[in-house]
């Protein structure tokens, strides 16, 4: 027994020191080492001297200094000044601060719990010397304690909502919404109440919920009288206790029309008046009805009910303006009848079935009167036909047209024919009594109907084109058997030498331009020319046509190749109609089966299909071509030769062309040979003008020259020699010796080259004296070049 006493109060000492340690402080517990001994070593725990949690701040703090949150403290300080307290986290050192000594921890500024609800720092106790953590790091969290500092706001500054009109009380509207950005889990600071601050006593709000809802009965919520309406809500937090902060919202609400009003005539009696050519569909006036809806329940139609005449007008409805458009239906006549009364309803489109029970129609009267108007001439028909036969005779009366004037006066009516209508007035018309007559003779087969216009007007409103009536009249011109019937087409046959008698080889028809009541009926015989020692018979097939057949055998091509056959075509009418028409029938080669193998050429011709026309345009075609051949012929046989030597390059005259670089002594294509086969061309002598003799002042006697006889096979080289001789002995001759072009410096020459250029690039002294010996030709150069003191020395 005492044992038990002893272990429960060991417990409850030991249960009163923890309390005890943990009075001490509100984030402070003691540690204590617990040894074990385990197999070969030793195994220990420790725990922590301190820890916290959270801390807790009041948002919003308004004091001047730093508010205080509370004290850290860890058992290994004992108060020596060896221990420092170090904090980080969210806002450490800036927001939070920590004296390092005491370990309490305060809050620099204001702090908002609606921008931040709590912050999260984690704290530590380590050694001031030497800085090594003496305890783990401790996380712990300072929330901050919400107060009412944030008025409710609602979700939108204005809303906008509608109710019909006329609905019943509690009717909901609509629901608005605010928040409170305070705490809603601490106190009362977002718990919000609505209440209505301006709208009574129309609208009502829930103070929980801030739906709105109708406080009035339909007939106190009647948009015709009031359409809208501003209700402004509030929201208290503090549950709409006293000192709670309140927003608020304004409610723009808007009756919604129902079809409550019938439409009614602001008039009883509506006067309209109308012109009697008034064309039909033309507006007559508009009726306005009014109706105090508005939009879909405001549509209205209107409709006649009553009144004489109920089709000669019509009403409908402008589905813009919502007017009555009443209409002419038919013509109007003064003189039938000269005013009209009408009664029209209107009523609504779609008529609300709540109010069914009330008169949602309205009645008027109107009253039309016709206008009398001056009215041109009318006609007794809208259109007129007439029949003519082809062969009457001018001035025949052929019908005529009626027209009166509808108005009481009954002003006297001129009648004329349009001759745009009738361009080459072929008909007439009396201007009194619209009588039709004909100008000109008539052609059926030309024109079966003639369309002519006919207008009347008034005596006294003969200028005035409106004033005026047109009809048609259709003229029918009546057929008279007055053309033949003939040959259907050119009918071009043929007969085989070989044929039998009694044999058919063609069908005929014919055609008639007269059109005859019971139709065509033609009837075909052999004319009296060829009935005599007649060759073919024409038979009648009774059906407009007649076969052509053979009355004997034995035809001869070369006896006579062709054979016209003379029909006698006539018609069965009154008078009776005929022509002849003639058949050629040509007489071929055919074999056993009828097959024509040949026939005269003129047949061939034809049946080849070219035309004497073409054949003679083809001839014609190559004897041009012909004609082209033979003149080109004659033109090549005919060309002109060349001549020997032409232009400058002509030895008679100039021999060395300086202006052109020659081939030299060995350009053999320089000049032309054949010119030196015609020693007559150099037989006078002439004086060189370029330059002055230097012999003497006056020309030398002319030297002898011996005539050689022209011979066509002469040596050229004898006279060649000859005409050297000539000049040499000649001091005045011009040097022109040689047909060479010494402009042109060719290869292989013995004199080298003459160039300057050549010249001045040789080295060297250049020995002249072989000059003197060329002869007089050279005389002059040899002055030049061939002394010891010439200018080349110099």
């Amino acid at each position: 027994m005492r044992t038990w006493i002893v272990l429960l109060l060991w417990a409850c000492a030991h249960i009163s020191v923890n309390a005890i340690a943990l009075s001490r402080g509100p984030v402070r517990r003691k540690s204590k080492e617990i040894e074990g001994r385990q197999d070969k070593g030793l195994l220990r725990r420790s725990k922590r001297g301190w820890m916290w949690k959270q801390f807790f701040l009041q948002e919003e703090y308004t004091g001047s200094e730093h508010q205080y949150i509370g004290k850290l403290h860890s058992d290994m300080d004992r108060g020596d000044g060896t221990v420092m307290y170090v904090l980080t986290g969210e806002g450490a050192g800036t927001i939070f601060v920590i004296d390092a000594n005491s370990g309490d921890l305060h809050a620099t500024r204001s702090l908002d719990r609606e921008e931040k609800p709590s912050y999260s720092l984690r704290a530590q106790a380590v050694n001031r010397k030497t800085g090594i953590p003496l305890e783990p790091e401790t996380e712990f969290i300072v929330k901050l304690h919400d107060i009412n500092d944030n008025e409710p706001k609602f979700d939108k500054e204005v809303y906008t909502a509608s109710v019909p009109e006329g609905s019943h009380i509690g009717t909901f509207v609509t629901q608005v919404t605010a928040q409170d950005a305070d705490d809603e889990m601490f106190g009362y600071s977002a718990k919000l109440a609505y209440s209505i601050k301006e709208g009574h006593p129309y609208f009502s709000v829930e103070p929980n919920t801030g739906i709105i809802r109708t406080a009035l009965g339909p007939t106190d919520m009647d948009r015709e009288q009031r359409e809208h309406y501003q209700v402004v809500i509030e929201a208290k937090d503090m549950a709409g206790q006293k000192g709670g902060l309140i927003g608020s919202t304004t409610v723009n609400i808007s009756l919604s029309d129902i079809n409550d009003n019938a439409p009614h005539f602001k008039q009883g009696i509506y006067q309209f008046s109308v012109p009697e050519l008034t064309k039909v569909g033309s507006s007559v006036g508009r009726i306005e009805a009014e109706d105090a809806d508005i939009g879909r329940n405001a549509e209205m139609s209107y409709s006649i009910t009553g009144g004489d005449s109920l089709d000669v007008f019509d009403i409908s409805t402008d589905r813009n303006t919502q007017e009555g458009i009443l209409t002419v239906k038919k013509h109007l006549d003064y003189e039938k009848k000269k005013s009209y009364t009408l009664q029209i309803e209107v009523k609504n489109t779609h008529p609300y079935s709540h109010y069914m029970s009330q008169d949602t129609k309205d009645k008027a009267t109107i009253r039309i009167s016709v206008e009398d108007v001056d009215e041109p001439p009318q006609f007794e028909k809208i259109s007129y036909i007439l029949e003519v036969k082809e062969d009457a005779a001018v001035g025949t009366m052929i019908g005529s047209v009626s027209a009166v004037d509808p108005d009481m006066r009954r002003s006297p009516v001129k009648y004329s024919i349009d001759r745009h209508t009738d361009v080459d007035r072929i008909f007439g018309i009396y201007a009194g009594n619209g009588s039709i007559f004909l100008q000109k003779p008539l052609d059926r087969e030309e024109f079966a109907w003639h369309n002519i216009s006919v207008i009347a007007s008034e005596f006294r409103h003969l200028d005035n084109p409106e004033q005026t009536s047109r009809v048609p009249v259709y003229i029918r011109v009546l057929d008279v058997n007055d053309n033949p019937p003939v040959l259907a087409s050119f009918y071009e046959t043929f007969v085989c030498e070989n044929a039998k008698a009694g044999q058919k080889i063609q069908t005929i028809s014919a055609v008639d331009p007269d059109e005859p009541v019971g139709g065509h009926r033609f009837l075909f015989s052999l004319a009296p020319e060829s009935s005599v020692r007649a060759n073919f018979s024409v038979r009648d097939n009774g059906d407009n046509t007649a076969g052509i057949f053979t009355r004997r055998s034995g035809f001869g091509r070369m006896h006579k190749s062709t054979h016209l056959v003379a029909v006698v075509i006539s018609d069965g009418h009154f008078p009776m109609q005929s022509s002849t028409g003639t058949l050629t029938i040509r007489v071929c080669t055919c074999d056993r089966d009828g097959n024509m193998e040949m026939c005269n050429a003129e047949a061939l011709t034809s049946s080849a299909g070219l035309s004497t026309g073409a054949l003679v345009a083809i001839l014609l075609c190559i004897l041009i071509l012909l004609l082209i051949v033979v003149l080109f012929a004659a033109l090549k046989r005919q060309k002109k030769k060349e001549p020997l030597i032409i232009s400058k390059e002509d030895v008679r005259d100039n021999v060395v062309s300086y202006n052109d670089e020659g081939g030299g002594e060995e350009d053999t294509q320089a000049f032309d040979i054949g010119a030196l086969r015609h020693p007559e061309v150099m037989e006078d002598s002439k004086l060189r003008r370029d330059i002055l003799p230097s012999e003497s002042l006056y020309p030398p006697p002319p030297l002898r020259r011996t005539i050689v006889p022209a011979r066509e096979n002469a040596d050229v080289r004898d006279f060649i020699n000859q005409r050297v001789e000539e000049n040499d002995g000649n001091p005045t001759a011009p040097p022109y010796d040689s047909l060479a072009t010494y402009a042109y410096e060719g290869n292989g020459s013995v004199a080298e080259s003459l160039s300057s250029l050549g010249s001045v690039s040789s080295e060297g002294e250049q020995d002249y004296n072989y000059l003197s010996e060329w002869g007089p030709r050279f005389r002059k150069l040899a002055d030049m070049y061939g002394g010891e003191d010439s200018d080349w020395d110099s």
